[in-house]
């Protein structure tokens, strides 16, 4: 076996369906509150085409097998009538899905927290991405060693929690108590 491939033995997280503790319809409802739910497309705040809840149609763009699914023939039918909402659902699962499995292969730890903060780490995740969210090293040495005050402390000693305001202090504050204030 080459160094550079891993084998898939089952006994990793990420090689399994990934089951957390949270329910994914209450997280993709909590990221229409963040991110809206456009059903055309839009140029997001960095001027990248998004449609739905925060599909980013350039880095992700929608495949294949999910345009057979919506029953579009095409981008370009995308881009000229958009999706429908049970479309935007739809891909929103999908990307949750995603960013659950990149997030547990990178931090297999995220696996054992209880359901608020793999929320929290969820929302940033699809925030931001995984591979940045991963540059969080000193919060995610707080999270495996179950330091939540610390691991609050990192998130908002960040650019993210300067560019997204009270959504960080709300993460921060959950990822602390293990709740989410009223």
């Amino acid at each position: 076996m080459s160094m550079f491939k891993m084998e898939n033995t089952g006994n990793h997280p990420w090689e399994k369906e990934i089951k957390m503790k949270y329910r994914r319809e209450d997280f993709i409802e909590k990221l229409i509150k963040h991110e809206g739910l456009r059903l055309e497309v839009y140029k997001d705040s960095l001027g990248i085409d998004t449609i739905g809840i925060g599909r980013n149609l350039e880095d992700r763009g929608i495949t294949p097998a999910e345009l057979e699914w919506m029953d579009i023939p095409n981008m370009a039918v995308v881009h000229t009538m958009g999706i429908t909402e049970a479309d935007a659902m739809y891909l929103a699962q999908n990307d949750v899905q995603i960013v659950e499995k990149e997030l547990v292969k990178a931090h297999p730890c995220v696996d054992k927290l209880d359901a608020v903060r793999q929320l929290v780490v969820m929302d940033m995740a699809f925030n931001m991405g995984v591979p940045r969210l991963c540059k969080f090293k000193k919060m995610w040495a707080a999270i495996e060693g179950e330091d939540y005050h610390n691991a609050a402390k990192e998130m908002l000693d960040s650019r993210w929690a300067v560019q997204v305001k009270s959504r960080s202090t709300k993460l921060a504050h959950a990822m602390h108590h293990g709740e989410f204030s009223g």
